[in-house]
């Protein structure tokens, strides 16, 4: 397993805001997997990579 990431790493790293991870997680709509450590909330560093690429071969409107 890769380090853990905070909410503001995966934020750096996705341009997604943190209050947006934070509701994704919250209504359970999206977003990459997370799991919690003690209090925090911790993302996995391949589980957002993975979910980048998910976003990434979904995506129908990038040209062929």
């Amino acid at each position: 397993m890769t380090r853990p990431l905070k909410i503001p790493e995966v934020s750096a790293m996705t341009g997604i805001p943190e209050a947006t991870l934070r509701w994704y997680r919250h209504a359970g709509v999206g977003g990459p997997r997370s799991f919690k450590l003690g209090r925090r909330v911790m993302y996995r560093e391949e589980d957002v990579l993975a979910w980048m690429q998910a976003q990434y071969d979904n995506d129908d409107t990038r040209s062929a």
